[in-house]
């Protein structure tokens, strides 16, 4: 169906054998992203590499029967093609801007994706909830943010012991160069990078930081300070 050409990836068993489901989400990304802008990505065999397949590289730190919150969800990147595969683990996609929290619920029915909860809410709102506060297994964020500025959107819904899954490019190095004090403060330690390639598409990197110890109670900040002033 998407013509793919790249039988190295082997992520591709998994979008193979839910062929109708991604099908359904492609033709809804595609139909939906005429209103609005969702992705700049759109023909099919792009779309199932650079989102789907991509997004499905995670799977491989996601324990049986955890928890997962996706950080500014989007299109419902990197969750919803996991939560496709991954019937056994709880999804939470955190996105604020409405339209994208309307496109991901008419996903979630139309694929009658029942590991799935959609909020629309801000990030750093939520994290100081106590039903949402490092109450997760995973945090997981795909082209949200500069890494200093996304951990301190992630760590703080991640329990002790759990992990943040960042997907990021080639300036994976020199952003988490730069986040060693964001580390420290809130309690993350780099506990792998996984590298892979997407063939003509590029090279791509997960990395994985683990919750070492509890985010001080006064992050987020909030106020957009995790953008204007990374720790």
């Amino acid at each position: 169906m998407y013509n793919l050409s790249m039988t190295d990836i082997l992520k591709y068993e998994e979008l193979k054998k839910n062929e109708d489901k991604f099908g359904i989400f492609y033709n809804r990304l595609v139909k939906t992203n005429e209103k609005f802008n969702l992705t700049a990505v759109t023909e099919k065999n792009e779309v199932a590499v650079k989102h789907f397949i991509d997004s499905l590289m995670g799977i491989e730190f996601i324990d049986v029967d955890k928890s997962v919150v996706d950080v500014g969800s989007g299109a419902g990147f990197p969750s919803l093609p996991m939560a496709i595969d991954r019937k056994d683990v709880k999804f939470t996609l955190v996105e604020s801007n409405n339209k994208k929290c309307g496109f991901l619920n008419e996903i979630k029915e139309e694929l009658q994706l029942e590991n799935v909860d959609v909020l629309c809410a801000r990030a750093e709102d939520i994290a100081l909830k106590a039903e949402y506060r490092e109450n997760f297994d995973y945090a997981v964020a795909r082209a949200v943010a500069q890494t200093n500025t996304l951990l301190e959107y992630l760590l703080p819904f991640v329990k002790v012991g759990g992990k943040a899954l960042l997907w990021k490019g080639e300036s994976y190095g020199s952003e988490l160069e730069n986040s060693k004090n964001a580390l420290n403060i809130l309690g993350g330690e780099v506990k792998s990078v996984k590298k892979y390639s997407l063939g003509e598409y590029g090279e791509r990197y997960i990395v994985v930081i683990e919750k070492i110890k509890s985010t001080p109670a006064k992050y987020p900040r909030g106020l957009g300070k995790e953008r204007k002033c990374p720790l």
